[in-house]
């Protein structure tokens, strides 16, 4: 049985980090499916998704934005939000993003939305958050930030489709929150930044206080 390739993972991995000899993708013995294996020192690398997390800051009706200052999606909009480090929770990662994006202190209110993108190995957690305090200011990761009503969130200037995907299910449940689940599944065609190509697959809503 073949694994599916991630785009940005495995295609980037040609060497062994051991012994720098070149990797191949085979079935190791006990397994079922193709790995990247040393043709040298035999060390199996694995690949396993990677955990994202960020915050739905809100204030006053509005919802916190950061404009990125660095690639991918350079100068777009988008939810405070970033990479799980090791030896962190999900809502202390989620904390720590907002603080570097925003320059923001912010409390965990609850979960909102779990996304799972498996065609990148990617799980999208984020959390309803609210401020600690009024102040806020650009990380060294941000142009700019600032608090938007719902009709003026700049759509056609939102990076990521998992924030967007985010924010829509926010403002749809805005008087009965819920813990949102599923794939959001791209349809294979066209931009994978572009939000129009993708639909959550197997959706469940939660409820929760």
């Amino acid at each position: 049985m073949h694994a599916p390739r991630i785009d940005g993972y495995d295609a980037a991995m040609k060497f062994c980090s051991d012994c720098g000899h070149a990797l191949s993708r085979r079935i190791p013995s006990g397994e079922d499916l193709e790995r990247l294996i040393c043709s040298s020192c035999e060390r199996v690398h694995y690949v396993n998704p990677v955990i994202v997390v960020g915050c739905l800051v809100e204030r006053d009706g509005e919802v916190l934005l950061c404009r990125r200052a660095i690639e991918p999606a350079h100068g777009k909009w988008t939810i405070p939000a970033g990479f799980l480090e090791l030896n962190e929770s999900m809502a202390d990662g989620a904390r720590r993003e907002t603080a570097e994006e925003a320059l923001a202190s912010v409390e965990i209110i609850a979960p909102h939305s779990q996304l799972e993108l498996t065609h990148i190995g990617q799980l999208h957690v984020t959390y309803r958050a609210r401020m600690l305090s009024d102040e806020f200011a650009p990380g060294v990761e941000s142009l700019e930030c600032a608090f938007f009503r719902p009709e003026d969130i700049p759509w056609q200037d939102m990076a990521f489709p998992a924030g967007i995907f985010a924010l829509r299910l926010r403002f749809e449940d805005r008087d009965s929150p819920h813990l949102h689940l599923g794939e959001l599944r791209w349809n294979g065609e066209g931009s994978r930044f572009d939000p129009s190509n993708y639909v959550i697959n197997e959706h469940r809503k939660m409820p929760i206080a």
